[in-house]
């Protein structure tokens, strides 16, 4: 996957701008607050339209403007793809190959992304909703019927909570549309968890040896998924479907109690392990950082294994927050094999020859120059 050209207009500090992109590493130079960090922002809502900084789509767009536009073009193995995103305070639009996406849960994954930045080491250290969130983007990128699920879960999930808030302060007494919600939200979350264990299965898969590179061979890294129900020994989806219902019947009285849902996806977590110990918990920050670039170096592989592609690599001003070793492990790892946007203020002291040959560009006010 290459993404050979990129054109913005009204996005962020950007008034208009096209670059062309080189094949391999493209390093972003510039001062901050210059565009560095937007122009890569730009790449990820192109990819997976939405941001990783904020919620509110209506920030993306430039100030006292009606939109923001992001077209990209692409080459995959399979020839050619154009994409383009509309974001305005009406909502977003997308098309691919000038076709116009009814959902965008059809739009997603057509330009597969893996994005490393600071806040990534909160994978490991921040809260559940952190750890969700990465891998509802993941999954989502790789299977574009998860992001159907997850998105009609969420609003059958509002609309129980909705019932629930009901029940509890007595302005509904009728149970058996609470039954119909929770009959539609367990097979939801079903699959959702079915989907979610698979895809930590093979993410340990090729997460657990690059850590044990990475730390020179004295480390072994477990992911561990703490879903609502046990799935160990129940990976088949009708026996999650029959776990979930009978969860729901026993926390039932709970649930009008709290006027809440308290069980499903919306509440799942995982946690690393290495060498047996939470590395969240117990973890030094190495380990934390090596833990966190061995699960970002795993995804390119595991995108690769599911759709042929190779992902787009986003290292946001992240060089910087890696020691010598884990910076030089990773930049061996992407060469000549994955293409690369690295943003950063500056390049001196990278000793590399992934960073002596790649394509360099200056962003200074919102204007990229090569």
């Amino acid at each position: 996957m290459l993404l050979t050209q990129l054109s913005l207009k009204n996005y962020r500090n950007y008034s208009s701008q096209e670059v062309t992109f080189a094949n391999h590493v493209n390093i972003i130079l510039g001062e901050n607050a210059q565009g560095k960090t937007n122009l890569m922002e730009a790449i990820y809502v192109l990819a997976m339209a939405k941001s990783h900084r904020t919620a509110n789509d209506k920030e993306l767009i430039r100030w006292e403007e009606e939109y923001a536009k992001i077209e990209g073009r692409a080459m995959k193995r399979n020839g050619p793809l154009s994409l383009q995103l509309v974001v305005s305070k009406k909502g977003k639009k997308a098309k691919i190959n000038h076709i116009e996406q009814r959902k965008l849960s059809q739009y997603i994954g057509h330009l597969p992304v893996v994005l490393f930045a600071p806040e990534d080491l909160y994978l490991v250290k921040g809260g559940p909703q952190v750890r969700r969130r990465f891998i509802d983007m993941e999954i989502g990128q790789i299977s574009p019927v998860y992001m159907h699920d997850l998105s009609l879960y969420q609003k059958i999930l509002q609309q129980r909570n909705h019932y629930l808030k009901a029940l509890q302060t007595r302005q509904q007494r009728d149970e058996t549309m609470l039954s119909v919600l929770t009959e539609q939200l367990v097979e939801l979350a079903a699959k959702i968890t079915l989907k979610r264990y698979e895809f930590l299965q093979l993410l340990q898969k090729w997460a657990e040896p690059i850590h044990h590179e990475i730390s020179r061979g004295v480390e072994n890294l477990s992911i561990r998924y703490h879903p609502s129900v046990d799935v160990s020994e129940k990976i088949e989806l009708s026996r999650i479907v029959e776990a979930y219902s009978e969860k729901f019947v026993k926390i039932k009285e709970k649930e009008i109690e709290r006027g809440l849902t308290l069980a499903g996806p919306h509440r799942d977590d995982l946690s690393f392990d290495v060498n047996g110990k939470d590395v969240q918990t117990f973890g030094s920050q190495g380990q934390q950082r090596t833990t966190a670039l061995s699960v970002k170096l795993a995804e390119i592989e595991l995108i690769f294994t599911e759709t042929g592609d190779y992902p787009i690599l986003l290292l946001d001003d992240v060089l910087s927050e890696l020691d010598d070793f884990r910076q030089t492990h990773l930049l061996n790892a992407i060469r000549q094999k994955v293409q690369t946007f690295v943003t950063t203020t500056s390049i001196d002291g990278i000793e590399h020859d992934v960073i002596k040959e790649a394509a360099v560009y200056r962003v200074r006010s919102g204007q990229i120059t090569q």
